[in-house]
């Protein structure tokens, strides 16, 4: 067999040869998809070497997989060119064009994860810093608005009218409104939280049947990590209307204790105790100064009691439980040396008179 009755062979009605290209520059599109991709973006990396921004590189990290899949599917199509399926052609054009589409929103998708970013370059100009929080919540509605739009010019593509489907939707508004009312109200709960800021990403925040760290304030759903680290999901519409504690937001920790002392503590033993104590909170170097109190307010059945309130400086609670300890080792050294004793609960017996014998 010569190579003239090769090249002439033909598979499924196709000419080899035909087959033989398209297959080549299919395989040359794959081949050369990240040479050709550094090339086009190489001119671009440098220019953005030289800003002093990050932004610029991200977007152009964003371009880079969807310009090599660009490569790849303009091998596809002129591949195609040397297939002649014609009972095909409209179908692997509707097919192609509808790639190119899904390409075009995918690159936007990816940009649209930068678009935060940008934005908070874009805010800080004016001086004002965009939060954390209010970045997720820009990025995750434009990345849903990409995905909508795709779709729906994906689907006009294929010549379903896109336009009759979302107004036929409005015989069924009421029944969709009642099921999307939950999904509604955590969407104004995630606005409510956004912008009156009770509370953001790591905080310690308390409400009537949780605590523990916020992890993630997304549009549906706040996720925080108690304390047990147990990860629990709360629906923005509830957070939003319950009462917050938000401990993380404290300047100082309060410590509020009694001790108490022997009934055989002698007056001036007390004076001295209380002016030590005071004293000695005075001088703590992780007291904080504003309030302390510290009073002889109570006969108590079992002792005399000695009220402390004052605040320490650090919210961290290990370093709260040390600053506590700290202050209680000092109690315990003050009255020992004022000679005086702890009272615990205890009952005096008193008898007049011994039976006789």
């Amino acid at each position: 067999m010569d190579i003239q009755t090769i090249l002439n062979y033909k598979l499924f009605g196709v000419n080899i040869t035909s087959v033989a290209i398209a297959i080549f520059i299919v395989s040359f599109s794959f081949l050369l998809k990240n040479i050709i991709a550094k090339i086009v973006l190489q001119g671009s990396r440098k220019i953005a070497s030289k800003t002093k921004t990050t932004a610029d590189d991200k977007i152009i990290d964003a371009i880079e997989e969807p310009l090599k899949m660009g490569i790849v599917l303009a091998g596809f199509y002129f591949a195609k060119m040397w297939l002649p399926f014609e009972k095909f052609d409209n179908f692997l054009d509707m097919a192609m064009k509808s790639f190119f589409i899904f390409l075009l929103f995918w690159l936007i998708y990816r940009i649209a994860d930068r678009f935060s970013t940008v934005f908070t370059i874009f805010s800080s100009k004016f001086g004002k810093e965009l939060s954390k929080d209010i970045e997720n919540f820009i990025k995750k509605t434009i990345r849903l608005i990409v995905i909508i739009l795709g779709v729906m010019a994906i689907l006009q593509e294929w010549g379903i009218n896109v336009s009759a489907f979302v107004a036929s939707l409005g015989l069924g508004g009421l029944a969709f409104a009642l099921a999307a009312k939950d999904t509604v109200a955590n969407l104004f709960g995630s606005l409510v939280i956004f912008t009156d800021r009770p509370f953001k990403v790591d905080d310690w925040i308390q409400t009537p049947d949780i605590e523990g760290n916020v992890e993630e304030i997304g549009i549906r759903s706040t996720k925080i990590r108690t304390f047990s680290q147990a990860l629990v999901s709360i629906p923005n519409a509830t957070i939003a209307n319950v009462a917050i504690t938000n401990w993380s937001q404290m300047g100082k920790r309060r410590i509020r204790t009694r001790i108490g002392l022997t009934y055989g503590t002698t007056a001036s033993q007390m004076e001295n105790i209380l002016q030590e104590i005071s004293n000695m909170l005075k001088n703590h170097p992780d007291v904080h100064q504003d309030t302390i109190i510290v009073s002889f307010d109570e006969f108590e059945s079992s002792s005399l009691s000695i009220l402390l309130n004052f605040f320490t400086k650090t919210i961290d609670t290990i370093e709260y439980l040390k600053v506590r300890e700290s202050v209680n080792f000092e109690i315990i050294k003050i009255v020992e040396k004022a000679g005086a004793t702890f009272a615990f609960p205890s009952q005096s017996l008193y008898i007049e008179s011994m039976p006789k014998s």
